[in-house]
């Protein structure tokens, strides 16, 4: 978008010095068409990233497993794994929620972490971040947010013991696998109705 912006600019200068100036006047005969293509090209362009700002804002909303993803990453807990999610997902034009079971801050940095000190670690707001309570399953705290949001859930976890309380999890696209090929994030959009890719 710059290029056609200073390009009408140049257009523009070059017309007002051709209309002003009677030495210049066959300027005119160059600047005053390449003003008019230059301001087509700009408002194409700026045509073309508005509709990539409308889809990515209608992207929708995303249920990220933490304690599932956690492990993505060569099987050990660790929250970089979590960040890359959601720094993808958000740039891909999700809205991002995460869900950890209670004992992620133990298992990541042996205390305890609620839901503002694991927000704090993913850069996220505390309302966007979740630490069910102590002796309580992350799963249906996850199934019953993505339902309630309308939103997809990430994790390889298939859920099939809340199948029965969740048919969803048992349709195509309500959950969206992932993990790291050749230490690149991937996620498996392939099933999801609005046909997104993988990243």
């Amino acid at each position: 978008m710059i290029v056609p912006a200073l390009l009408l600019l140049v257009s523009i200068i070059g017309t007002v010095i051709a209309t002003s100036q009677p030495v210049w006047g066959d300027l005119v005969l160059l600047a005053g068409p390449s003003a008019v293509a230059s301001a087509i090209l700009l408002l194409r362009e700026a045509r073309v990233w508005l509709a990539g700002q409308s889809r990515r804002s209608a992207r929708g909303a995303v249920v990220i497993d933490g304690s599932n993803v956690m492990y993505w990453s060569g099987g050990t807990p660790s929250i970089a794994p979590v960040q890359d999610v959601v720094r993808t997902l958000t740039q891909l034009g999700f809205k991002t929620g995460v869900v950890f079971d209670a004992n992620a801050g133990y298992l990541l940095t042996n205390a305890y972490k609620d839901d503002a000190a694991l927000a704090a670690m993913l850069e996220l707001p505390v309302d966007q971040v979740m630490v069910v309570p102590r002796g309580s399953p992350a799963d249906p705290y996850i199934l019953t947010a993505a339902r309630e949001m309308g939103a997809v859930v990430v994790t390889n976890d298939r859920y099939r013991d809340w199948a029965e309380d969740f048919p969803e999890v048992l349709g195509h696209g309500h959950l969206i696998k992932g993990g790291y090929r050749q230490q690149k994030l991937w996620f498996d959009f392939a099933t999801v109705p609005d046909g997104q890719n993988a990243a």
